[in-house]
């Protein structure tokens, strides 16, 4: 690899070889001068959206901190020296979320922006797939967490979480937990040592019932004998652009066993965890573990790319056991049209639109005086925003239902309480979106299995909401 200096590069510091680091940075965002919130939760989310979308100012940052500053050269960092990616790290840590950590020489630096993207998705992922309060507490895990322990640091500054955080080295344990201690987050996160022969996802040695999440990112390759050969592809030499351990790095098998280890786990445990979720290195992996949740029925999960710069990539997938489905945004987060093959089923749709003469006050009271004719589990509509949350324990608004409920009154079934939860099968979001030009009735689908379901009510919408 030249010893170019640059002010931009592709390394993840000599730890790693994929291309992350120096585009990662690239989207070092202005909005890190903005002021920095100084508690977790949904008040702080502008803030943390905004961070790492422009390119870096690394004049400014060596003001901000004089460490990194020393590591400058004309206002360019050479990505090539591991002390000075190292140092990167720690500087973007510090200023932009207000953390101090230790890392080792022979442990993977981890890239900040690619972090920061994984905890970004995992809030729109819990936040899309709950009626409660997005501030509420919520307890994840981290497989392999690795010295930095970077993730439930980056998760407890930024939300009311909590985090286990496992590790199966030594080494990257102890790191683990002098980071988590530095920043007196020690009520919050439980560094915990595990090994090899123990299962990934393990609720009982913990001692929880449950969890909100899982997140993991694995080891990338096969063998020592692949990252090498993954490193010559990329023109880079290996022993100087990776010093990063085997076992953060290697596992066998690779990444796709790995997270179907945890896929098959997670059969077992079910919904003892709201939603499982790994990173992909590469967009094979992705392809083939989507497979893998198709041939064994799983319906709910989420798919996304992670991008850094024009070059790195990454991957991310999550799958759910529960009805609650993430929005659009959050589970087709792949835009290509290459990736449709993959993509889970769509859960947004506009039903169908109006002049802008109709008026966005009397649409809103046809659809409130609509579902209210439905025997909705419950209906709520928000006058302010124009949306509506509904919930329905079958598909009350067709005839076959309504010539199912005559046929038991006439024979004197019991009726069925409508707010009972436990009969939900379809969770819904109706929402009217002012255009420039006209209102646009939007179906989001929230909850359920049973796309059939989600469309009728989409076809029932528009019929009612044009002739009725």
């Amino acid at each position: 690899m030249s010893s170019k200096k640059r002010r931009h590069s592709d390394a993840e510091s000599k730890h790693e070889t994929d291309n992350s680091l120096q585009n990662a940075v690239r989207h070092a965002s202005r909005g890190s001068a903005n002021t920095r919130p100084q508690q977790p939760g949904t008040h702080a989310d502008a803030y943390y959206r905004n961070l790492y979308s422009t390119e870096p100012d690394f004049n400014n940052l060596g003001r901000k901190d004089p460490a990194f500053g020393a590591m400058l050269k004309r206002g360019t960092l050479d990505f090539n020296d591991p002390a000075a990616v190292m140092q990167l790290t720690k500087t973007l840590l510090r200023i932009d979320f207000g953390l101090e950590i230790e890392l080792p020489e022979d442990r993977l630096c981890p890239p900040v922006p690619n972090r920061h993207n994984y905890i970004l998705w995992l809030k729109g992922l819990l936040d899309s797939t709950t009626y409660d309060d997005p501030d509420r507490k919520s307890v994840g895990l981290d497989i392999g967490t690795g010295a930095s322990c970077i993730y439930p640091l980056l998760g407890c500054t930024q939300r009311l979480w909590s985090f286990f955080a496992t590790d199966i080295d030594q080494k990257s344990l102890a790191y683990a937990r002098k980071n988590v201690q530095s920043n007196s987050l020690q009520t919050r996160i439980s560094v915990v040592a595990r090994t090899a022969q123990d299962p990934i996802i393990s609720l009982d040695s913990l001692g929880v019932d449950e969890l909100s999440f899982v997140m993991c990112n694995p080891p990338f390759y096969t063998s020592e004998g692949d990252l090498l050969d993954s490193a010559q592809k990329k023109s880079r030499p290996p022993l100087t652009a990776c010093t990063g351990a085997p076992v953060e790095m290697v596992t066998d098998g690779g990444e796709v066993r790995f997270v179907g280890k945890m896929l098959e786990e997670s059969l077992v445990l079910r919904d003892r965890v709201q939603w499982y979720t790994s990173m992909f290195g590469k967009q094979s992996s992705l392809e083939e573990f989507v497979n893998v949740l198709r041939e064994k029925a799983i319906d709910n999960y989420a798919v996304t790319e992670f991008v850094q710069g024009n070059k790195t990539r990454r991957w991310a997938v999550a799958w759910s056991f529960g009805p609650m489905r993430p929005s659009e945004e959050v589970a087709r987060g792949l835009k290509a049209a290459t990736w449709k093959k993959i993509l889970p089923m769509a859960v947004e749709s506009e039903v169908v639109s109006f002049p802008l003469d109709d008026g966005a006050g009397k649409l809103g009271d046809k659809i409130q005086g609509l579902m209210s004719s439905l025997e909705l589990t419950s209906w709520e509509w928000d006058h302010g925003r124009l949306v509506g949350i509904g919930r329905a324990r079958e598909n009350v608004w067709s005839r076959a239902w309504r010539r199912k409920k005559m046929r038991e009154e006439r024979d004197g079934k019991p009726e069925v309480a409508v707010t009972d939860s436990e009969v939900c099968k379809f969770g819904f979001e109706v929402v009217l979106r002012v255009g420039r030009e006209n209102i646009a009735v939007l179906c989001r689908w929230r909850e359920g299995h049973d796309q059939a379901i989600f469309e009728s009510f989409g076809g029932f919408l528009k019929t009612r909401l044009t002739t009725g």
